[in-house]
């Protein structure tokens, strides 16, 4: 029997790295997004609460699979209000950990709430492990150096042939960064946000497994988890929120007076930090005021605890003015 014909020698492609994913076992998708699309349409979901400080792109995936959305209001502490939702027998609820702030009892709380028909969106606590047969999300992106790829804990099994996604003509922005200031790449890394608004369930692609087999995991979650205590020390007494330490911290998120204002001129002096979420400042009540005046303070793994000193040398200059 003849062989198949095999590509062998030429020039090299990025190199093959041969460590472990953090989310080994779970399904690897190619966004966040999907991960929602992929549990709609495998578990039939056809009502789901979100809360309405969120990121608009959820609503929008589960209204296009064809789920009706309503919302409710997180308070102060990042849980869910239940007594504004009227759960139907059939109605899933959403439920995001905020800045991993929630507790394994608010959880369990919440899966109690909803007969158990509960999604955790986990985008902003990567290193938290999923409860036991609670589906979860998890997303690569805004934690480390990819275009795309997401994570996905569930029981529920799509009946049809996912593609595999390619990430090769998106990796510009992430591979300029290295060589050039982000606002060099900053409107292709906006255009890449974007275009998951539109791409369908795909598995996730080889080369972004390939860079999270590359990843120090359990350095970078010491290192942001130093960083966000780091930030603690000299911004807990001005915080109008109490905001606990955790492995692999996503961001410390500061609540002040004037946030917005603050936001601004700290952009201008190049520390970005984000709004999250837009869209929910045009809602009355805590969800506005958490869009508007939390500002996330960066804590990731690229940066050490001086450079946290600078954040807060350059935030107490701004106050002052």
């Amino acid at each position: 029997m003849a062989d198949e014909l095999r590509e062998i020698g030429g020039y090299f492609e990025l190199e093959r790295f041969g460590g472990a994913e953090y989310h080994e076992g779970a399904l690897a998708l190619n966004c966040a997004r999907s991960c929602l699309a992929y549990l709609i349409e495998a578990r039939g979901i056809r009502r789901l609460w979100t809360p309405w400080y969120l990121c608009g792109s959820v609503d929008a995936a589960a209204r296009a699979c064809g789920a009706e959305v309503l919302h409710f209001e997180v308070g102060q502490d990042f849980r869910p209000r239940y007594e504004e939702m009227e759960l139907g027998p059939e109605d899933y609820l959403y439920v995001v950990d905020y800045y991993g702030q929630l507790s394994d009892g608010d959880l369990e709380e919440a899966r109690e709430a909803c007969g158990g028909r509960l999604i955790v969106d986990e985008v902003m606590a990567f290193f938290r492990r999923p409860l036991e047969g609670v589906d979860t999300i998890y997303s690569c992106r805004k934690f480390f150096g990819v275009s795309d790829g997401a994570y996905l804990y569930t029981t529920a099994h799509l009946n049809r042939e996912l593609e595999v996604d390619e990430s090769h003509g998106r990796m510009g922005f992430v591979l300029g960064r290295c060589e050039r200031p982000s606002n060099d790449f900053y409107p292709e890394s906006a255009a890449n946000n974007k275009l998951f608004a539109t791409e369908p369930i795909k598995w996730m692609s080889p080369i972004t497994h390939n860079i999270l087999r590359a990843v120090d995991y359990s350095s970078a979650a010491a290192r942001r988890r130093a960083n966000f205590e780091r930030l603690a020390g000299q911004l807990d007494q001005i915080n109008e929120l109490s905001p606990v330490a955790t492995d692999g911290a996503f961001m410390y998120p500061l609540l002040i007076e004037d946030g917005a204002k603050v936001r601004k001129v700290l952009q201008a002096q190049k520390l970005y930090v984000s709004m999250l979420w837009d869209h929910a400042a045009e809602h009355e009540g805590t969800s506005a005021r958490f869009a508007l005046d939390i500002l996330p303070m960066p804590v990731d793994q690229r940066y050490t605890l001086d450079d946290m000193d600078y954040e807060c040398r350059l935030l107490r200059r701004t106050l002052s003015r």
